[in-house]
């Protein structure tokens, strides 16, 4: 079976978004610039066709990745998810029962993670631990600093 992209309906839009952005505004810019490159003559040493057919082929293997993503995509519904357990497209609220800090966390698709924005992967092992995870449940998570232990204090959609 070929790999799935798990997206909330959120990281699908913004893709989307971005794809369409570099076929329609994009891809034509570049064409131009490497058009305007060539009218200037000899392109063995032309330094502006040569920046511009790296950006082309570098615009063109985004745009490769972003239509696979796109068409392998498997949307995640917050609305459908359970609303008592931890899952992709939840928020979930911990306090670290170490130091007291209270984070919060999305638990969103690999494709999507961005953890200094909160949002971390399904597939990290905070976000693979939390997964199924209820309210009041206390969970340890073994991760590259040693043991981190959480309690879930809640679970809610953004």
């Amino acid at each position: 079976m070929s790999e799935e992209f798990l997206l909330t309906k959120e990281g699908y839009d913004k893709i989307s978004a971005e794809l369409e952005e570099l076929i329609s505004v994009k891809r034509p810019e570049v064409a131009e610039r490497i058009k305007e490159a060539i009218s200037y003559g000899d392109i063995s040493e032309n330094a502006e066709f040569d920046a511009a057919k790296n950006e082309q082929a570098e615009l063109e293997q985004r745009i490769d990745k972003l239509e696979n993503m796109v068409r392998k995509a498997k949307i995640i519904y917050e609305n459908e998810m359970p609303k008592d357990k931890v899952g992709l497209g939840m928020t979930v609220k911990v306090k670290d029962e170490g130091t007291n800090e209270i984070m919060e966390f999305t638990i969103v698709g690999a494709t999507e993670s961005d953890p200094f924005a909160g949002k971390i992967s399904n597939e990290s092992l905070v976000g693979a631990a939390l997964i199924g995870q209820k309210k009041g449940d206390k969970t340890e998570i073994q991760i590259p600093d040693g043991i981190v232990k959480y309690e879930i204090l809640d679970i809610y959609r953004k």
